[in-house]
């Protein structure tokens, strides 16, 4: 039954055209009216009527207000989104320092160094925009650089490692390192791995120098299948510039005893030749208990924020090389990590040594979660499974306090015959 039936008239062809033409008129008007209120300003569109129950105006109290959602193809005022909403990939407001994330990375590791970047990226640098550095000992293949370059829109510097970063110590030889790796395969991890000294020794005292590294003044080492928890709403790289802060860590864990053996010793026969180099007062007891002993803690460098000048600087280069000599990065296993808190905690203070609580970090191993509720707000982590509150070194960084060179080399000088020569060899090892 039609229109005209339902109101008891009879149809005609005239009757259905006058209906047609008014169904026209008001689809007409309808579009008419919603593409006014969306080109209007605000002003105009306080006088228009809310045939929704919308906003009645602009004296409304915008914490009542709903959020507006744009309908397709028009654009927002960003002025009237809440602060939450504003998307992240909007440039943070501010300086950029010369500064990179830096990445030792092989090509198997693609997907581990996808969900790294994926979370590091929605945490902190969407916003900050710094360049990343991805470092490798063999060329990267297009299929690597393509999946990277789909998880960021920020720049990609791509390089490889030669035998100078890659490679052997000068005091070393290729087959004593191989039957050092055999006796030490199953006393440690990675015992056994060739590679993985050559990353402890690049990484030591190799990786500043890169050409696609030696000119930046600041670095933040990210590496594949560790994960970020909080929002980093600010600038580390500033925030440790202003503060005069030179190293920047998350975790501060023990190292295996086995695989530093003889690495206290050359410090401190490094210490007695170069007293000149080091500072009037340092943080040097966090590492060295008053028996003058490596007590084995450790800053974790899978996640370290540094001011590059540190290591770029007579005193560390002077360390490192004479480590270089020692023969302990193959014959031992030892890692960048102790070798770079040992250095920081003899070269620095501890106001230029800053403990990153806020950030919320996990490489396979050990996580940190920070319990203080106004860090935590910005976190998706459990504060009780945080390995960084139980940690015996991390304790001891809050409490101890710069030790003055004078006391450092009186304690050194009274424990002196616990490391008249390096530990027991392999061989003597055997006999006792």
């Amino acid at each position: 039954m039609g229109l005209p039936q339902i109101l008891g008239l009879q149809p005609t062809a005239r009757i259905y055209k006058v209906g047609l033409m008014l169904v026209a008129l008001g689809t007409i008007f309808v579009t008419l009216y919603t593409a006014s209120s969306l080109l209007l300003d605000d002003s105009a569109r306080a006088s228009l009527p809310s045939v929704l129950g919308g906003n009645k105006g602009s004296n409304q109290d915008p914490a009542q207000q709903v959020p507006v959602i744009a309908p397709v193809g028009t654009t927002l005022d960003l002025g009237k989104i809440p602060a939450a909403r504003i998307s992240y990939d909007l440039p943070a407001e501010g300086e950029r320092l010369n500064a990179a994330i830096v990445v030792l990375v092989r090509n198997s590791e693609l997907d581990g160094l996808r969900k790294s970047m994926r979370m590091f990226e929605d945490r902190f640098n969407r916003r900050f925009k710094y360049p990343y550095v991805l470092l490798n000992d063999q060329n990267f293949t297009q299929e690597f650089r393509d999946g990277i370059a789909a998880i960021t829109k920020n720049e990609l510097r791509f390089g490889t490692l030669d035998s100078d970063y890659w490679g052997y110590s000068p005091s070393v030889t290729p087959e004593e390192t191989e039957r050092k790796l055999e006796y030490n395969k199953n006393r440690y991890l990675y015992g056994g791995s060739l590679s993985y000294r050559f990353m402890c020794r690049f990484q030591s005292g190799k990786f500043y120098h890169h050409p696609l590294v030696r000119d930046l003044d600041w670095y933040w080492r990210l590496e594949p299948d560790v994960e970020y928890y909080c929002d980093i709403d600010y600038d580390p790289f500033v925030y440790m510039r202003d503060r005069g802060i030179k190293y920047g860590f998350t975790i501060a864990p023990r190292e295996g005893r086995r695989t530093v053996e003889s690495l206290w010793y050359h410090t401190r026969e490094w210490v007695k030749q170069n007293t000149h180099l080091l500072p009037p007062r340092s943080l040097v007891n966090w590492v060295m208990g008053t028996d003058g002993h490596y007590n084995l803690c450790h800053f974790w460098s899978n996640f370290e924020i540094v001011d590059l000048s540190l290591y770029r600087g007579e005193a560390y280069e002077s360390y490192f090389n004479y480590l270089d000599n020692a023969q302990g990065f193959f014959y031992e296993r030892w890692g960048d990590a102790p070798i770079h808190s040992i250095a920081a905690s003899l070269l620095l203070q501890k106001g230029e040594i800053h403990w990153f609580e806020d950030i919320g970090y996990k490489h396979p191993g050990n996580m940190h979660c920070p319990r203080d509720p106004q860090m935590h707000a910005k976190c998706v982590c459990d504060p009780a499974k945080s390995y960084t509150y139980r940690s015996a070194c991390q304790t001891r960084f809050e409490k101890v306090n710069n030790m003055a060179k004078e006391r450092m080399l009186e304690i050194m000088r009274n424990s002196e015959t616990s490391y008249l020569s390096p530990p027991a060899s392999e061989e003597e090892e055997k006999k006792s």
